[in-house]
């Protein structure tokens, strides 16, 4: 079946090239019509989705089930983009603002294949669903100049987390799903390449041809990324009058009957509908409430870059702001120091020696290792991160974060882990082997009222 279903893939290619060379409309695999042969950069993405593609795919449809309906959104996304490549190889860069409705297209399949990952945490693929979630912002490499392959890159790492576990789950019980981890994989892998080899600082436009633009009917792919985490920042001070609102309609409430003691009694000279002749004093009624105005909105304000930070303040080591930074170290420590890093993404931190504790704020798909640590690591309002301890620390504690993977040595087995408000949390246990043995936190809780008091227990995530 997995034959089959690629060779139907090449095949629709095929007919698509061929439709267009005779000027016929294209399908979904191929160009608009009337327009000619494709250029070379679109073939080679033909060559792309006729085989690691629907290699994919074909592997996804024996599996089944919630994969099998992913990947098939995951074709469409590749499709959007193909039409995208079609019109860049006939159509000059049209400016930034004609340049998002074009790609809309792909950016809406990306949404919907995020989302429907979220809707089916509880299903039993779901590290193969977070594998494809995790990456399919590759996809907006379109949108990346001048640097589109690592983005990729960036992207391919990102899965790889979630890959490694439908290997360890699958690799001594069902080679096909280890078969499927090899072909998603190398989707991106040979889009790198093929990145490399035509687009290699952006999207290549061409240089003669009408501006692109979306009302010339082919639509393309997506601006970057999964929308950014919601903010959990503090309470703004109307809470307060929000509360006392609250707190006065409840009491009303309470009256019960004698809630309508208060209103007051219109008598029978006044009621409009009994006399008419009220309307022309008061006027015309209205109709109804009046349609929203739209209101202008305000231009927004470019977004801040701040410079990467990493000082010692005092006996504060900062590290700030840092983005792809990869190999970053803290070597000459003291025992009274902390370190505290905020907004770090897609990073790494190393600290050497004994310190007095360390802070990770609102950072994203950062990995942190350390030697030891006599107070207490703070993961806080942080996205993918990874902990991993060489020596020994007492406690972590884990706020407001999702997806955090703690790696315990021999000699931090006591550490104490105390988690709120987060999800997705992992500890990792060495074996004597050296390999690790991976424990889920906790983050459904049961209570209940044991005549004197509240008692919790943890239990099984339904699924």
């Amino acid at each position: 079946m997995a034959e089959l279903a690629g060779l139907v893939q090449r095949l629709e290619v095929a007919v698509g090239r061929l439709e267009s060379m005779s000027g016929g409309g294209g399908g979904v695999s191929g160009p608009a019509a009337g327009s000619g042969a494709v250029s070379a950069y679109v073939e080679a993405y033909d060559a792309l989705i006729s085989g690691p593609v629907a290699q994919y795919a074909a592997l996804s449809q024996k599996i089944g089930g919630d994969v099998q309906k992913h990947a098939e959104m995951m074709k469409q996304a590749f499709s959007c983009q193909r039409q995208l490549l079609v019109t860049a190889s006939r159509s000059q860069k049209p400016s930034e603002s004609a340049l998002a409705p074009l790609l809309a297209p792909v950016s809406k399949v990306i949404q919907e294949v995020q989302a429907f990952r979220e809707k089916n945490r509880s299903s039993p693929l779901f590290n193969h669903l977070s594998a494809v979630s995790e990456s399919v912002p590759a996809l907006g490499w379109v949108a990346m100049a001048p640097k589109p392959g690592p983005f990729v890159k960036d992207m391919q790492d990102a899965a790889m987390f979630y890959t490694n576990r439908v290997l360890k789950d699958y690799k001594e019980k069902d080679k096909m799903h280890v078969d499927w981890v090899n072909a998603y994989v190398s989707i991106w892998t040979e889009l790198q390449a093929y990145i490399k080899q035509h687009h290699t600082t952006g999207l290549s436009w061409s240089k003669t041809g009408p501006v692109a633009s979306a009302s010339g009917g082919a639509p393309a792919p997506p601006p970057p990324g999964p929308p950014p985490p919601m903010d959990f920042g503090e309470k703004s001070s109307a809470g307060d009058s929000g509360a006392v609102s609250r707190n006065a309609l409840f009491a009303s409430l309470n009256k019960g009957a004698d809630i309508t003691k208060g209103l007051k009694h219109v008598s029978d000279d006044k009621k409009t509908h009994k006399n008419p002749a009220l309307k022309s004093q008061t006027g015309p009624l209205p109709s109804g409430p009046k349609p929203f105005a739209s209101r202008p909105t305000a231009a927004a304000s470019p977004a801040r870059t701040l410079p990467p930070v990493l000082e010692l303040d005092g006996k504060k080591w900062k590290v700030e702001n840092q983005e792809g930074a990869q190999g970053l170290v803290i070597s000459d420590t003291e025992l009274k120091q902390v370190v505290y890093a905020f907004k770090c993404n897609n990073s790494t931190l190393q600290v050497k020696g004994k310190i007095n504790s360390i802070i990770v704020d609102n950072c994203k798909k950062m990995g942190l290792v350390f030697d030891d640590v006599v107070g207490i690591i703070e993961v806080i309002n942080c996205r993918d991160v990874k902990i991993q301890v060489m020596g020994k620390v007492p406690t972590i504690s884990i706020n407001k974060t999702d997806g955090c993977h703690v790696y315990l040595s021999k000699d931090s087995l006591a550490c104490e882990i105390i988690s709120a408000k987060s999800s997705e949390m992992n500890v990792l246990v060495p074996n004597k082997d050296g390999e690790y043995t991976e424990i889920p936190v906790p983050e459904q809780f049961k209570t209940i009222w044991d005549g004197s008091k509240l008692v919790t227990t943890a239990t099984e995530i339904a699924g």
